[in-house]
Parts: C-alpha cells; structure tokens; sequence
C-alpha cells in the first residue's frame, strides 16, 4: 500500500463526521467552524448541517492528521496553514490566536468533473463558441490571465483550459499551495514553502519562479499571482514563454491589469511606470473573467484581449465575449455570454496548424477586413 493510500485512508477514518459532506458531489465546500458547527455550500448556498466531531480533541485529531499529509502539524508556528487532501482539496486552517474562537477549518472539494470544459459548457458556464475561441488562444500560445473573486471558478477554469495544451509541450507549475490538477503528462509541479519556527527554508513563488527558468518550460502556469512574482512572470511571458497562464484576484480585466501592475511594484523594482505598463500590455494577451452569481452559478462574464498600451499611456482593451441579454429581452434577466462583434487580434496571424482549429462558428472572430471584403 503506498503511503498516499494510507494518508488517505487515515484521513478518512479521522473525517469520519463529514465524509458524507466530502463525498457528495452537490457539496462544493465543507466549513468547520468549531467541533460542533458543520456548514457546507451546496447550489452556492450555505447550510447549517447536523455534523459534529466527538469533542475537540477529537477535531483537532483530524486537523493534525489533515495537516501531516503535507508535512505540517497544528504544533506549528504559523497561525494561517494550506495544505490538501489526497484528493487534491484545498484545505486552510486558522487556529489562535488568529482565529479568537478557536481552529477553524475550511475545504474547497476537488472535483474531477470541473476540469472538464465541455462540462462547463454543459453548466452554462461559458458558450460553444466561446470555448472554441478558448481552444485556438491556448493552442495559439496566448498569455492567458483568469480572473474573478474568491471562490469564482478560477482554478477549476485553468484546470479546463490546461487540456487545450498540446501534447509534448513542458509545463512547470508554481503554486503557493498546491491546488491545480492538470491533466498533462509532462509537468513539474513546484510548491511554496514556508519558513520553520526559526524562520528557516522558506521558499517563495518568487524563488520557483526562478528555478522554473531553469527547467526549460514551454509554458509556465501560476496558480495565483499575489505578489512580487507579478514581474517575474511579466518578464517571462515577453521573453520567449508564450502560452503561460495564472489567476488573479480581481472584479474586471481592466481592474486586473491595474492590479497586476500594483503587484508588480511590490517586487521593489525600480521601474518607470510606463515602461512597467508596456511590459503589462505586452505579457499578457488575454483576461478572461469569472464571476459569482446570485444562486452560486459560476459564469464567464468577459474574455477581453489586450490590445498595445495606447499613446495616453492607457491600457486598451478588446472586449471579445459580454454578459448579454438575447435579443428581444428587455427585462435583460437572463443574460448570456454573447460575441460582440470583435475581431480577434489574431486575425490573419494564425499558423496553419491553429487556423484549422477555426470552426463555423469562431470564423467571424478570425475574418480579416478583406476577406469580409471578399
């Protein structure tokens, strides 16, 4: 029996009061705010459930047992701990004096259906057409920014986007915990480290983004960007690694170049602000937007590419996909993800090799001026 068998085999024994919870597909998210208060999220709504731990001793059991599957414990310093199931969940733990009221746990659920894009299709998260568009810009080999907020979908729509790279291609992924589960057969997943009581063997995004340079990438995929590690990977995707992708923290694509650019100053780099701007503009080629909506659905709402940074000095945009209402729909209740009548920038650009990827339905976005002309 391997040991990744036996982790979670003890787990689920120790998770013995929320296994069902962690084995319902329904069940997004399970949250353990004390040892006698269970909620789960389930249709994007929280519930109060019935579940309980014995008694803490026996929550925290669990907790420590969730924690040595990655080599940590609740002895440790550190108040704020992520780590995962065996299954891929995420798993983050608050204890005191941090959290006043005691261990607090929260688990995202890894669910291997979310990976699947048609699948997201089939949830309405994003269109056909759009997931074409998708498939031609990730094989094209465009820097792909996915954004939205916090329990948006981001991952979940990396991870769908991830099976649009070609087989063959070398993938290097960093991560601050590690949460994405690419269905690729070359990749090297690289994890953060944090410091020991001493404050010994820290390992940052920034310094995996420095090894992952030397271990000769085709593409680099970030599983969120929140710091410094912004102009590394800025630097990357104009110097040769076309392709990379990673998630960010933020409302809109304009909001995200913005904030991608606040994160890049945080590297202490001493950088004229345009010259940083122009390096945004030209690393990353595409946003694409997920957002929360009112009964949990999780939904593309843009796929904006980014056009060169305007004479003003201004990041411009070319908004492909929006949230609209069909036609003939005043009350503008039912709003879908809808092409705007945009060109691709990479009209007329497309190697043979992606241009036959254009179907029917993405021709449109592809259409140069004289070939409509024609």
């Amino acid at each position: 029996m391997s040991s990744q068998a036996i982790f979670a085999a003890t787990i689920a024994h120790y998770l013995a009061p929320i296994r069902a919870y962690l084995e319902d597909a329904t069940v997004s998210e399970v949250m353990i705010n004390h040892a006698d208060e269970v909620f789960i999220e389930r249709d994007g709504r929280l519930i109060r459930t019935d579940a309980r731990f014995n008694d803490q001793e026996a929550y925290e059991a669990a907790v420590n047992n969730i924690l040595q599957f990655t080599g940590k414990s609740l002895g440790d310093d550190a108040p704020l701990i992520d780590t995962r199931l065996p299954d891929g969940s995420r798993v983050h733990v608050a204890k005191a004096p941090c959290a006043r009221l005691g261990t607090a746990v929260t688990i995202r659920k890894f669910a291997k259906a979310n990976l699947d894009i048609d699948w997201l299709v089939e949830l309405g998260s994003l269109t056909d057409q759009a997931r074409q568009y998708l498939r031609i810009a990730v094989r094209a080999e465009r820097n792909i920014l996915v954004v939205g907020g916090t329990s948006s979908g981001k991952t979940s729509l990396l991870n769908a986007l991830s099976a649009f790279i070609p087989d063959g291609q070398r993938i290097v992924v960093i991560e601050d915990s590690a949460e994405l589960q690419l269905q690729k057969e070359h990749m090297i997943s690289l994890e953060a480290r944090q410091p020991d009581r001493y404050g010994r063997g820290a390992v940052t995004i920034r310094d995996l983004f420095k090894s992952s340079l030397r271990l000769r990438p085709d593409r680099i995929i970030i599983g969120e960007v929140r710091g410094g590690e912004a102009l590394d990977m800025i630097q990357a995707m104009t110097s040769g690694h076309g392709g990379s992708m990673g998630t960010l923290h933020a409302d809109n694509p304009r909001d995200a170049l913005n904030r991608l650019e606040t994160l890049a100053l945080m590297s202490k780099v001493d950088l004229p602000l345009y010259a940083l701007r122009s390096q945004v503009a030209s690393a990353i080629d595409l946003v694409v937007q997920m957002s929360r909506h009112i009964g949990g659905r999780r939904l593309v709402t843009y796929i904006t590419e980014v056009d060169p940074l305007g004479d003003d000095g201004q990041y411009r945009f070319r908004d492909l996909f929006t949230m609209q209402a069909p036609p003939g729909d005043e009350s503008k209740k039912k709003l879908q993800l809808t092409w705007t009548g945009e060109r691709s920038s990479l009209a007329g650009q497309l190697r043979p090799e992606d241009q036959d990827l254009v179907t029917d339905s993405t021709r449109p976005l592809f259409v140069t001026g004289d070939q409509a002309a024609g």
